[in-house]
């Protein structure tokens, strides 16, 4: 214990002391780590006790299933019982200041890019004069490029152009979202590129969510935009283009 506290303990966030208290003050503090917690066990060495100002805890027991990950925070709302949506709700209101790592069925992704700020008035990937470096280097200048996809039919034609000329402000041209108004929408865009559509869709959901939009997020009601046969061409357009995901 002397040579943990004087010289810290490597790869973890235990610091070296050596510097900050001198040898006597170390055995005091090793006396008493052995004396409280290893010798004695005492009880106020737990959290949440009367002693530490948690008088009658049980009273928020039903969110304790959320803290100990025996339900999963992302279980959707209405899967839950009444009871156990009082207690999320209860988690995230309180208790999730400092349990702030709770079980989840879905991870999401690690690492998520962020834009730090709008692009200026005139800004574009693709003007011919590179304004500064910035223009040149801009990752979303790698979504705005004129998409490659060869259409096989003229059906896949129409829905490439209705696509690019409406879908893609949002989706970006190459259908990942990564652009600059997609990443700066909150919820993102979906970004079709990830996995086979056919695996995340059936072409009459797509189409539902198409005609309909999708609450709580960017995406419009296209129905009163485009007719059917249009949001069909878009649909057999998409379901070529990204049968394979971003392959």
């Amino acid at each position: 214990m002397r040579d943990v506290i004087t010289s810290g303990k490597e790869n973890t966030a235990m610091m070296a002391f050596d510097t900050l208290l001198s040898a006597e003050e170390i055995d005091a503090v090793i006396y008493f780590v052995r004396e409280a917690f290893i010798v004695k066990k005492r009880e106020n060495t737990h959290y949440h006790t009367p002693e530490n100002g948690w008088f009658d805890h049980e009273q928020y027991e039903i969110a304790f299933p959320f803290v100990t990950g025996q339900i999963a925070l992302d279980t959707p709302w209405e899967s839950l019982s009444e009871n156990q949506r009082k207690g999320k709700q209860l988690y995230l209101s309180s208790c999730i200041s400092c349990h702030d790592r709770s079980k989840v069925t879905d991870e999401g992704a690690i690492w998520e890019s962020y834009p730090l700020s709008w692009p200026r008035n005139g800004y574009s990937h693709k003007t011919t004069e590179k304004i500064d470096a910035i223009s040149a280097a801009s990752s979303y200048a790698v979504h705005d490029k004129d998409d490659t996809y060869v259409p096989k039919n003229e059906m896949e034609a129409r829905g490439q152009t209705i696509f690019q000329e409406n879908c893609a402000f949002c989706h970006a041209p190459d259908g990942t979202g990564k652009n600059w108004i997609g990443q700066f929408i909150e919820p993102h865009p979906r970004n079709f590129t990830v996995l086979p559509i056919s695996e995340r869709y059936t072409k009459s959901s797509l189409k539902a969510l198409i005609q309909n939009g999708v609450e709580g997020s960017a995406m419009p009601a296209w129905r009163y935009v485009l007719d059917d046969e249009q949001i069909d061409s878009v649909i057999a357009y998409m379901w070529e283009k990204f049968k394979n995901g971003g392959h």
